[in-house]
């Protein structure tokens, strides 16, 4: 598994994994955090995810693999959020991924995922996670077209997304949806300027109406950075956030005081990988 490694290696990171790797259920799949009784595909796909981000995997890779297979539903071409279960919209779009990520065959999903996502991508939280899987699988979405309108509907006069506190997050989320599906960012010095503007004094980026952050904006904006092939000027701050999200038992909240989970870990792990990019 090759992958860039993390910047400061160490026993911290060790602890991580050793968190990660210590939330794989009996069944292959993982749990969302230590108090979760049962293992989902949206969790199994995010603690792969930031295993591989931290140089590491599952301790059993081959039972991983098979529990995200065996969540497919090939009735409705969909995934289902866990083994037997019915399809539904955000286990198929990260579902997908997965089987990208953990390097299974994509013939047996591709044209039935493909379909099911085309046609029940309706809000624009659907519409981005949407990009994201056709992103995975090299394919543009058919209604790439229709969806890069929707968005510029949204869009502001210089190029950003949403307003006032809400800027940052707002904007790095359809910024990357528009790249993924193939569209143009409009004045995009405009947008590094605006999501520079969004951090907070806490070092990270948080949702409107919000006082703090949290790593799930973060990753969103920091994602739209790594897209523009930029940096966020204050990123060192952005590296004290996250760490100051990390918890003794060895993972991380998606927020400082938050418990641990699969998603602020990978979060976390991706955001610094990124920063870490020469």
């Amino acid at each position: 598994m090759a992958v860039v490694p993390l910047r400061a290696q160490g026993e911290a990171h060790k602890a991580t994994i050793a968190y990660l790797q210590n939330l794989q259920a009996d069944d292959g799949g993982f749990r969302a955090d230590a108090r979760a009784q049962r293992s989902d595909l949206p969790a199994t796909t995010a603690a792969f995810r930031a295993l591989k981000y931290f140089g590491a995997a599952p301790r059993d890779p081959e039972r991983c693999r098979a529990y995200v297979q065996k969540c497919f539903d090939k009735a409705s071409g969909g995934f289902a959020l866990r083994p037997g279960g019915q399809a539904s919209y955000r286990p198929t779009a990260v579902g997908i991924m997965a089987i990208v990520d953990m390097k299974i065959s994509t013939e047996p999903y591709t044209d039935a995922v493909i379909k099911y996502l085309d046609e029940n991508a309706k809000t624009f939280e659907e519409i981005r996670l949407t990009a994201a899987s056709f992103e995975a699988l090299g394919r543009r979405p058919p209604h790439a077209d229709a969806w890069l309108a929707e968005i510029a509907k949204r869009r502001n006069a210089d190029g950003t997304y949403g307003k006032e506190d809400g800027l940052a997050r707002d904007t790095g989320s359809a910024v990357c949806a528009v790249l993924r599906l193939g569209g143009q960012v409009a004045h995009p010095d405009n947008v590094l300027r605006a999501l520079n503007a969004g951090q907070r004094s806490d070092g990270g980026f948080g949702k409107a109406g919000t006082e703090g952050s949290d790593l799930e904006t973060c990753y969103r904006v920091v994602r739209a950075f790594h897209m523009l092939k930029a940096k966020p000027r204050g990123a060192e701050r952005l590296r004290a956030f996250i760490a100051r999200c990390r918890n003794d038992d060895g993972g991380y909240g998606v927020a400082p005081g938050q418990p641990s989970n699969v998603s602020g870990c990978y979060f976390a792990a991706i955001i610094m990988h990124w920063l870490d990019e020469k």
